[in-house]
């Protein structure tokens, strides 16, 4: 037998490393960050999921089909190493163990998974979302005070 032959399988069954998985209340949504470490350049397949009363519903995803019921209310971001969801209009309802799933085309090593308990109240704010706040607000006074500086130029005429 070839000592060489488990390596390639070694290899390519951590192409996909799903490191952290995460949750936080941004508002009056949930966030779920699922955090990885990309070691291919293969498009990236997801699937947020809840289990709860033993019943797995899936959220968002593009390995599945989405339930409705939280497909209307739920969208996701990709970034570098981060696949985010967001969940709008979440209550006590939602609780239950979310389920991030990754999977790297061509990667025949099977998916990813990893699992996080979410329950409302032990639930912490998102980091960075009372900056998010103060930027908003910095926005609407731009805003709101360029109707009056076009007034006070127009009184100036």
């Amino acid at each position: 037998s070839n000592p060489h032959l488990p390596l390639p399988v070694l290899q390519a069954a951590h192409c996909q490393m799903i490191k952290d998985l995460s949750a936080c209340l941004l508002g009056q949504s949930l966030r779920v960050d699922c955090r990885y470490e990309n070691k291919t350049s293969n498009p990236l397949t997801y699937e947020f999921s809840i289990t709860k009363d033993n019943r797995k519903h899936v959220i968002h995803s593009t390995i599945s089909v989405s339930e409705n019921i939280y497909r209307s209310r739920a969208n996701v971001t990709m970034h570098k190493n981060l696949v985010c969801l967001y969940l709008q209009s979440f209550t006590t309802s939602d609780e239950g163990v979310y389920m991030c799933e990754l999977k790297a085309t061509n990667d025949y090593t099977g998916n990813q998974i990893k699992n996080i308990t979410v329950i409302k109240d032990k639930l912490e704010k998102c980091a960075g979302f009372s900056l998010l706040i103060q930027n908003t607000s910095w926005l609407l006074l731009l805003l709101l005070s360029l109707p009056l500086l076009q007034a006070v130029d127009f009184v100036s005429l």
